[in-house]
C-alpha cells in the first residue's frame, strides 16, 4: 500500500508517518505545503526519508494560494460569524488538492493527515477528497481508537520517538496551538480555553499573540496612509506600485501588522458542533476586506449588493465547513463574478491604533453622481423631489391597511 501524509517535521506528523507506515505496512510519502508559515523547511526531506518516507514533496503554494483561493473569497467579502477572515479554513483545501495531486501522480491508495477528531480540519481535507478524488481512501489516525490508545499524551509520542530514533525536537509545548500562513496566524487551546482571558492585555501578551501585528498599544503613534487599486474586485496595486496577488499580501501584512489591524478574538461554532475559542492576527487580510468593501459602496448596484450581501453568511459557512469544491460554493463563486466585474479604482485607507479608516475613494465607473446627491439644486433635474410623494404613498398603502385592520381587530 503506498500512501502520501501530509507531513511538516514536527513532533505530530513525525509519530504519524512512522505509526501509519508500520500499522498498515505501506509505504509513505510525505508532502509539505508552503503556504507561508514561515517554518524552517531546510533538512525537512533527510528528516522525512530518516523518519520512514520512500520521498517527500516539498511545494511552495503561495502564489496559487493568494491567487486562487484568497482573492476569489476576498471578492465574496466572506466573513465567518461577523468576525473569522477564514484564514486557516480556506488553506486546508489547497493542501488537499495538492495532496489528490501527488497521490494520483504517484499511484498511491490513499492519503493521511494529522487533523483530530474534535476539530474542522479534518472534515475540510476529507470532503476536498471526496469532491477531487472519491475513490481514494482517507486515513485519519486520530479518529483511530488504536492510535488514541498507544498515545495518550505527549510523553508518550517523545518516547515512541526516542525508540524508534526518529529526529524531533522534543520541546516544551506552548501554552496553545498555532497554525500559520500566508493569510493569517491562528491561536486555540491552552491557556485561550478560558474565554475571560484578556488576549489584548499587553501586560501578559506582548510575547503571545503578536506573530504578524503589533497590540494597539505598541503600534506607532503617527498613522499611515495606503492606497489600494482596485481591478474587477482584486487588488492590483499598492501606493502606486502594479504587486501580483501574493506580493499583495506579504506588503499589506507587513503594514497591517505595524499598526496592529485585523486583531481578532473570538468563540465560534465548529462544525462538529462545539464551541471554540480562537485568536486570530490578519492584518493584510483585513485590509483587504475592508478597502474591498468600500470600493464596491462606490461602483455596485444597490440591489446587486443587498442580494449578494444576503449570501455571504452561508459563503462563509461554506468555506468554513469545508465545502469549497461543492458545486454550490461554485455556483455561488459564479454569482460573485459577475458582482465584481465593476468593483474597479482606489481606495485610501489610514491605518492607526489597530484601526482602519477609509481617507477616500475614486472610480471611473462611480455610480456615485454628486449632482444627483447633492442638497443644493440639481443642475441636471435628474431628480424631481416631488417624485417622492408618490413614491411614499405607494409604499406607505400597505401599512395604513395593516394599521387600520389592527385597530378594528375585536
Amino acid at each position: 500500500m503506498k500512501i502520501v501524509l501530509a507531513y511538516s517535521g514536527g513532533l505530530d506528523t513525525s509519530v504519524l508517518l512512522a505509526w501509519i507506515k508500520e500499522t498498515y505496512n505501506a509505504e509513505m510519502i510525505a508532502f509539505c505545503a508552503n503556504i507561508g508559515q514561515e517554518e524552517e523547511l531546510k533538512g525537512l526531506e533527510a528528516k522525512a526519508r530518516r523518519t520512514g518516507a520512500s520521498k517527500i514533496h516539498i511545494d511552495d503554494l503561495q502564489e496559487e494560494f493568494a491567487r486562487d483561493f484568497i482573492y476569489p473569497m476576498l471578492r465574496a467579502g466572506a466573513i465567518y460569524e461577523g468576525q473569522y477572515f477564514l484564514g486557516t479554513s480556506i488553506a486546508r483545501p489547497l493542501i488537499a488538492k495538492r495532496m489528490v495531486e501527488i497521490a494520483r501522480r504517484e499511484k498511491a491508495e490513499a492519503v493521511a493527515h494529522g487533523a483530530t477528531g474534535k476539530g474542522n480540519d479534518q472534515v475540510r481535507f476529507e470532503l476536498t477528497a471526496a469532491a477531487l478524488a472519491p475513490s481514494l481512501e482517507v486515513i485519519a489516525p486520530w479518529r483511530d481508537e488504536r492510535f488514541r490508545k498507544q498515545f495518550p499524551g505527549r510523553a508518550e509520542m517523545i518516547s515512541y520517538c526516542e525508540q524508534r530514533k526518529i529526529p524531533v525536537q522534543a520541546s516544551a509545548r506552548k501554552p496553545f496551538s498555532m497554525d500559520r500562513n500566508l493569510l493569517h496566524i491562528s491561536y486555540e487551546a491552552g491557556l485561550l480555553e478560558d474565554p475571560w482571558y484578556d488576549s489584548f492585555d499587553p501586560k501578559r501578551n506582548r510575547d503571545y499573540f503578536t506573530t504578524l501585528s503589533v497590540l494597539p498599544e505598541d503600534a506607532p503613534d503617527k498613522a499611515e496612509f495606503v492606497e489600494l487599486e482596485f481591478r474587477k474586485g482584486d487588488c492590483v496595486a499598492v501606493n502606486g506600485t502594479r504587486l501580483s496577488p501574493l506580493q499583495v499580501m506579504k506588503a499589506l501584512n507587513k503594514v497591517g501588522g505595524k499598526h496592529g489591524v485585523g486583531r481578532v478574538d473570538m468563540v465560534e461554532n465548529r462544525f462538529v458542533g462545539m464551541k471554540s475559542r480562537g485568536v486570530y492576527e490578519t492584518p493584510g487580510g483585513a485590509i483587504l476586506h475592508y478597502a474591498h468593501r468600500q470600493m464596491e459602496s462606490l461602483t455596485m448596484d444597490r440591489e446587486v449588493m443587498h442580494q449578494r450581501d444576503a449570501l455571504i453568511p452561508k459563503y462563509a459557512e461554506l468555506v468554513y465547513n469545508g465545502f469549497w469544491y461543492a458545486p454550490e460554493r461554485l455556483a455561488l463563486q459564479a454569482y460573485v463574478e459577475e458582482t465584481q466585474k465593476n468593483v474597479t479604482g482606489t481606495i485610501r485607507v489610514k491605518l492607526y491604533k489597530g484601526g482602519i479608516y477609509v481617507a477616500g475613494r475614486k472610480s471611473p465607473v462611480s455610480l456615485y453622481n454628486p449632482h444627483i446627491a447633492t442638497m443644493e439644486a440639481d443642475p441636471t433635474k435628474a431628480y424631481n423631489q416631488d417624485d417622492a410623494t408618490g413614491f411614499i404613498r405607494l409604499h406607505g398603502l400597505r401599512l395604513k391597511v395593516n394599521a387600520a385592520v389592527r385597530r378594528n381587530k375585536p
